[in-house]
């Protein structure tokens, strides 16, 4: 027996080294950044929504602000969220440039206007959106100089004209850019970067041949609307109009002195130009993948760490593991201590490991830290009504071992990954995304998973309470498997209220309260993340403010434009499919209304996803504009006020 309590402190000891993140933090904002918002507001008109920017205000707590618009974490300020809110006059990029700490950057959906802001002034920021505005004029060439991190630009809906900069081709880590709807001219600039996840020129006025490069690496939907391109993946470009021979070989004789007398100098900047690109592309995908795994969103590709599995825990109580379900092989707690593990992940919960046993078995261990105020009859009670669910989009509970501080809990290994993996880690080259069949059977397969988790557990009101994509695993045929549900009655309530899904609805945001219907948010949150590849930012903000959700975006997409530029551009196989898209997309959108009584319950939404099919069978429909009317569809043409519900 002290052998074996050696083992545990061992054991305890590894998993807290394990658990601690490296976090680099800038300390305390002080008085000087608030000095610094205050004056930029002062350049703005019409800025009434940031009427509880007061210096007597603390600025950060943690990871939220009491500041509108302010964006946190651990106590430092980091950016701005500036949507919807009336805003005009000038943005005093002077102002911001004094704040050391500033990553992130959104003006969306204001009403600014004139010419672009000098952003360059502002050299360390990440992220920049000025979509939805009246900004216009010919961009400098030198506007983005500096802003050699800069990961995402959108500058969608405004009035901007003459040629893309040559600043922005230039940036090293950009790798999501769209300048829908602007009158942006002339030839389509060679775009070095080699990997993209959002690449949209759509509705602008290029002409002339797609550059090769970017047509091995986007789909036709990035160019939409202008009608003067041409190329792969476009149709071909017509053949130029002959040319006098002596003009013909006179160029080829051009072009032969000139090619040969940069080869050289080419190849040497090639070399060098390419090693940096690289490092600081890689730089900037891993610094996005450690702001979702410190906000317990793990997203990321990367193989897993080795490990060792700790050696136990030494409270005095007796050391054993549960079973809670008769069809796995049972081992006991030393089976598990030598067995060998390798880290997966570490989150807002705790930290996972996969354990390959010495019998064979391979299973993952959650070690939870927030169930403290679980008492040892009522956590045994629930996890047993866990281990007797059964159902082939579950993930079952296999075990648990319980003391007054630690909880473990041990399942099956699924080994393709979650659903976040797959939609916003970093692909392999040549590796296509999840085809719209493949996405169809996820979420029909969650919608099931989920109806049962309800009918199994009628008198919780929350019964996930955490549906989120990275608790979605899928195997090795892409059948998704939930898993973390019904953990709400046994997690720490101030600590499920900073983290769990459910939380970030907005029935909680506005009143604290939740009901089946927040998972119903939940499950229409996941439909819009899984249908436009794009990643749910309100889910990065913890606690109260997390109002800004995917359901936003679509809401503002499909009003002002054309609701094919909704859909991922990674997702193949959409031919003859797009209505039942539109279905889905609709589903979404009703799953996702704020309005609670307006809302559909869980029963509606499964029955309607269960509807759709992979293509296309019959008749073109369309939807109604109401949520709450229970045929979605007609036998009319589709048409943009159809979505007119959204407005």
């Amino acid at each position: 027996m002290a052998s074996n309590k050696v083992l545990v402190q061992q054991w305890l000891f590894m998993l807290f080294i394990m658990s601690v993140h490296v976090v680099a933090t800038y300390g305390a904002i002080d008085s000087a950044t608030q000095a610094s918002l205050l004056k930029f507001r002062s350049s703005l008109s019409n800025a009434t929504a940031l009427s509880n920017w007061k210096p007597s205000i603390s600025l950060c707590n943690g990871n939220k602000s009491d500041w509108a618009g302010v964006l946190c974490r651990n106590d430092v300020f980091y950016g701005l969220r500036l949507e919807n809110m009336s805003l005009s006059g000038m943005i005093d990029t002077d102002a911001l440039a004094e704040i050391p700490t500033l990553r992130s950057l959104s003006f969306m959906n204001n009403s600014f206007k004139g010419p672009m802001p000098t952003v360059k002034k502002l050299s360390l920021t990440r992220v920049l959106y000025l979509s939805l505005n009246g900004f216009s004029g010919d961009i400098p060439d030198d506007a983005f100089d500096g802003m050699n991190g800069l990961w995402k630009v959108y500058l969608e809906r405004n009035e901007f004209t003459g040629k893309i900069p040559k600043s922005l081709v230039a940036l090293p880590s950009l790798w999501e850019l769209s300048l829908v709807g602007n009158q942006f001219e002339g030839k389509i600039p060679d775009f070095q970067q080699s990997q993209w996840r959002k690449f949209n020129l759509s509705y602008n006025n290029f002409v002339g041949p797609i550059p090769e490069k970017l047509s091995n690496l986007v789909n036709s939907s990035s160019f939409w609307g202008d009608i003067g391109l041409c190329g792969k993946p476009l149709d071909p470009c017509k053949p130029p109009t002959p040319k006098p021979k002596r003009q013909y070989l006179l160029i080829i004789g051009i072009l032969v002195i000139v090619t040969a007398a940069l080869a050289l100098l080419g190849a040497i900047l090639y070399v060098h130009g390419r090693r940096a690109k690289t490092s600081q592309y890689e730089m900037a995908h891993d610094h996005e993948e450690k702001a979702h795994k410190n906000f317990g969103y793990d997203v990321s590709l990367k193989e897993s760490q080795s490990a060792e599995l700790p050696a136990g825990y030494s409270n005095g109580e007796h050391e054993k593991l549960f079973f809670v379900r008769n069809d796995r092989e049972r081992v006991d707690l030393q089976d598990l201590l030598r067995a060998s593990a390798e880290v997966l992940g570490s989150g807002s919960f705790g930290s996972s490991y996969k354990a390959v046993l010495l019998s064979g078995p391979t299973v993952v261990v959650k070690r939870f830290k927030q169930m403290n105020n679980s008492g040892k009859d009522e956590f045994h009670d629930h996890m047993r009504k866990l281990g007797r669910l059964s159902h082939p989009n579950l993930l079952p509970l296999m075990a648990f071992y319980y003391t007054k501080e630690e909880k473990l809990l041990i399942s099956d290994f699924v080994e393709n990954g979650s659903l976040a993996s797959h939609l916003h880690g970093r692909r392999a080259p040549g590796q296509s995304g999840l085809d719209w069949p493949t996405r169809l059977k996820i979420i029909k397969g969650v919608a099931r998973a989920l109806a049962c988790i309800h009918k199994e557990f009628p008198t919780l009101s929350l019964p996930h309470g955490h549906l989120k994509s990275s608790n979605v695993l899928l195997d090795h045929n892409f059948r998704p498997i939930l898993s973390d549900f019904a953990l709400v009655p046994v997690i720490n309530k101030d600590h499920a209220h900073q983290h769990m899904a459910a939380y970030k609805s907005p029935e909680f945001t506005q009143t604290d309260r939740t009901s089946k219907k927040t998972d119903v948010w939940c499950l229409g949150i996941l439909i819009l993340e899984l249908l436009t590849g794009k990643f749910p930012a309100n889910y990065l903000k913890h606690g109260k403010g997390a109002n800004v959700d995917l359901a936003t975006w679509v809401n503002s997409v499909v009003r002002e434009e054309w609701t094919g530029e909704v859909f991922d551009m990674d997702m193949k196989g959409t031919k003859d499919s797009e209505e039942e898209m539109l279905k889905l997309l609709k589903i979404g959108v009703c799953c996702c209304e704020w309005n609670v009584e307006r809302r559909w319950d869980l029963k509606e939404a499964v029955e309607k996803i269960e509807e759709l099919s992979e293509r296309d069978v019959n008749e073109v429909g369309s939807y109604s504009s109401n949520c709450s009317e229970g045929d979605m569809y007609s036998s009319r043409a589709l048409t943009e006020e159809d979505f007119s519900f959204l407005g």
